[in-house]
């Protein structure tokens, strides 16, 4: 007996045969984009919290004062920028690509409350909706969406419309986040993601998601889209994505003794300050705040792995006002400079050393994730 899961599963098939004639042609002739998202989840993703500054309308969209005709307006123009080169294809000064092994991220000119709300604004027009936003710690995290151009395009596509859109399913969802630095005047965008995929139970009777491994050519990717975004030429983001030079070798990472409950990152402070930082986001730890000058990542932790008893409040928990046995812990992951290396730590809410085994399992997780990154 057929399942609603497996008869689609093989209206897909036959329908992926039909369209991949089409499809292939469409990434010969440019297209197909490679990336197109559409989010899983529905909402309004242009909220923007009312405690940042707006940015200040763009000039080049304002009528201005006192015309009235086209032929005024055009002489306007032509007053303003007398330089072709000032209105074809125009430079977008302020934009430097940066990268450290397979890490690349952005050093915008431009002040973070301004560039805040113009992120949030991206992601709304890549097609994602926003899942939590934190400016304090300057975040933004999506919800999952689904690539819409791993599926196949073609004329049957585009006359049967919404109904392939129910058949179809890429199998594959990502979601990114993007963290903000203040750094000298100036302000760092890093991306990174997490992937899931949809594959088959042992069994085969049904369908579970498991993480897959993070993409830095996806990352990557976004980062000239955003490069586009804010001003810049496509053709000119896409080369100076692919043409940043690489700073130094890739950093190593040795864990001491369990014991000190300490890892030692071979690299410089500001090096090792913006590698860990990659590690939170991809280890996806909740950062509440961070202090660079302290070193300190403010996180919120749920330890899984105690033993102690997570559940789902009742009726009459939430009714009486009881909690839950497990809480999130609120830590802080500590790094210190120590001449030509760093090392990291996990502190207490207090500011006090850990040494348990929830400290190692986090400095364990960043350590592979670092190594992961090199």
């Amino acid at each position: 007996m057929m399942t609603p899961r497996t008869s689609f599963s093989l209206a897909s098939m036959v329908l992926v045969s039909l369209l991949a004639g089409c499809s292939t042609m469409g990434q010969l002739t440019g297209q197909t984009e490679s990336v197109e998202y559409k989010s899983t989840v529905t909402g309004d993703p242009l909220s923007i919290p009312p405690d940042l500054t707006q940015a200040a309308d763009n000039t080049h969209y304002r009528a201005p004062e006192g015309v009235a005709s086209l032929s005024a307006y055009s002489a306007s123009q032509r007053t303003q920028s007398a330089n072709p080169a000032d209105r074809v294809l125009p430079q977008t000064p302020g934009i430097q690509v940066m990268r450290d092994g397979t890490l690349r991220w952005l050093q915008v000119d431009e002040p973070a409350e301004t560039l805040y709300p113009k992120l949030i604004e991206f992601w709304g027009q890549q097609g994602f909706t926003i899942n939590n936003q934190n400016p304090k710690a300057g975040l933004i995290e999506t919800d999952w969406a689904e690539n819409r151009a791993k599926i196949p395009e073609g004329w049957l596509r585009s006359a049967l419309g919404s109904v392939l859109d129910q058949v179809f399913d890429s199998g594959e969802r990502d979601r990114f986040s993007t963290r903000i630095e203040r750094l000298n005047g100036k302000t760092e965008v890093y991306i990174s993601h997490q992937h899931m995929e949809e594959t088959p139970t042992g069994d085969g009777t049904a369908f579970k998601w498991v993480f897959g491994k993070e993409d830095p050519g996806l990352n990557a990717a976004m980062l000239a889209r955003l490069m586009v975004y804010l001003g810049a030429d496509q053709k000119q983001a896409a080369q100076e994505i692919q043409n940043a030079s690489k700073d130094t070798g890739p950093a190593t990472t040795a864990q001491l003794d369990e014991g000190q409950a300490s890892l030692t990152v071979n690299e410089s402070f500001d090096r090792a300050w913006r590698r860990v930082g990659v590690a939170i986001d991809s280890a996806r730890f909740t950062v509440e705040d961070r202090n660079r000058d302290q070193g300190d990542y403010y996180i919120r932790y749920l330890d899984t792995d105690t033993g102690e008893k997570i559940e789902q409040q009742t009726v009459f928990g939430r009714l009486f006002g009881t909690r839950n046995s497990a809480e999130p812990l609120k830590l802080r992951v500590h790094l210190a400079g120590q001449g030509s290396a760093t090392q990291v730590t996990v502190l207490d809410e207090q500011g006090q050393l850990l040494t348990d085994a929830t400290a190692r399992r986090i400095l364990s997780v960043l350590d592979k994730n670092l190594k992961d990154a090199q």
